[in-house]
């Protein structure tokens, strides 16, 4: 696939937004958008007074309470997930795969599944000494 390129201007400002990177949060929470941020800098030049509050100045403690916070934000995900729904997800997805693995198997593409503790090849070989 090729991709486009492009214009100059907006690759410069990419760069611009990954040396201040509170940017991103600034569009994210909805405060602006890229196209008012983009304009912004456009018209104002990247040494404007109005991006030294979204320089990225983040000391060790602040990137550490980020982590934290990402941390706790997947663990109350994971205690507000009811285990029945994803139980039956994981059930739906195991029965799917074994539907697509058995239409593989009437068409030549995958060799047939041994059955489990089957006396077929094992998967490690013992030798006795």
């Amino acid at each position: 696939m090729s991709s486009k390129k492009l214009h100059p201007s907006v690759e410069q400002f990419k760069e611009f937004v990954k040396r201040h990177p509170s940017l991103i949060q600034e569009v994210r929470k909805g405060k602006r958008s890229w196209q008012e941020l983009y304009e912004d800098w456009h018209l104002l030049g990247e040494d404007d007074q109005m991006w030294a509050a979204f320089k990225d100045t983040g000391t060790e403690e602040e990137k550490e309470d980020k982590k934290q916070d990402m941390m706790s934000r997947i663990l109350s995900s994971v205690k507000n997930m009811d285990a029945n729904e994803m139980n039956q997800h994981l059930y739906n997805m195991s029965s799917t795969v074994s539907t697509i693995q058995g239409i593989l198997e009437q068409f030549g593409f995958a060799k047939p599944s041994q059955p489990a503790g089957g006396s077929g090849s094992q998967p490690f070989s013992f030798r006795k000494d």
